[in-house]
C-alpha cells in the first residue's frame, strides 16, 4: 500500500470488482468504461498488479487507474485507461494518487512506455506529453494533444509508430 498526497492506493482485489466497476459507471456517462475494465479482466492484455485502487481511510474505493499491455507497431508499451474518481471525489487527488500508483508499480520490466488518450490539461502533471511528438498515432482520428505517451524510463527513448489497443478497446 502506498499513500500519495493523504489517499492510500493500493492493487486490487477481486473483492475490489463490484466497487471498480460502481465507481467507473458513477464516473462516466455510460457504462462502456465499466464494460471495458471487466473485458480487459479476461484479455491477454491484463497484468496482474496493474489496477490501482485509491481508499478513503475506512477503505472504501474511490478511484482506479488501470494499465494495459498496448503496442506502438511492434514495441511493448502499456496503455492507461481507464481511469475514473467518484464524482464527489473528483478534483481532491484521488485520481492523481490512483495514477501516480500504477505508473510507479509500471516501472518494472514490465513496459517502459506508457500511451494515454484524455484530457490534455490532465496527464500532463505526470510526464505525459504530446504523441505527435514523438511520431506516435492512432488509426482513428483523435484531437492532437489528447494523445500523450511517457517513458517511464529517462534513458529510454519512445518508439515511434502506431498505438495498437488490447482487443476490448475496439480500436
Amino acid at each position: 500500500m502506498n499513500s500519495h498526497d493523504a489517499w492510500t492506493t493500493r492493487p486490487e482485489t477481486k473483492s475490489d470488482h463490484a466497487a471498480i466497476r460502481a465507481v467507473t459507471m458513477a464516473a462516466f456517462e455510460t457504462s462502456d468504461e465499466a464494460d471495458l475494465v471487466d473485458a480487459l479482466r479476461a484479455d491477454d492484455a491484463w497484468i496482474d498488479g496493474l489496477s490501482m485502487v485509491t481508499t478513503t481511510p475506512d477503505g472504501r474505493v474511490v478511484g482506479h487507474a488501470l494499465l494495459t499491455r498496448c503496442w506502438v507497431d511492434d514495441a511493448p508499451a502499456l496503455c492507461l485507461a481507464p481511469c475514473s474518481v467518484l464524482p464527489e471525489h473528483q478534483r481532491t487527488g484521488a485520481g492523481s494518487a490512483a495514477v501516480r500508483a500504477v505508473l510507479d508499480a509500471a516501472r518494472g520490466d514490465e513496459g517502459p512506455f506508457v500511451i494515454v488518450l484524455g484530457h490534455p490539461d490532465y496527464y500532463p502533471r505526470f510526464g505525459f506529453r504530446r504523441a505527435s511528438l514523438f511520431d506516435i498515432k492512432l488509426s482513428i482520428d483523435v484531437p492532437d494533444d489528447a494523445l500523450m505517451a511517457l517513458s517511464l524510463h529517462p534513458n529510454r527513448t519512445l518508439p515511434s509508430g502506431t498505438v495498437r489497443y488490447a482487443a476490448p478497446f475496439g480500436i
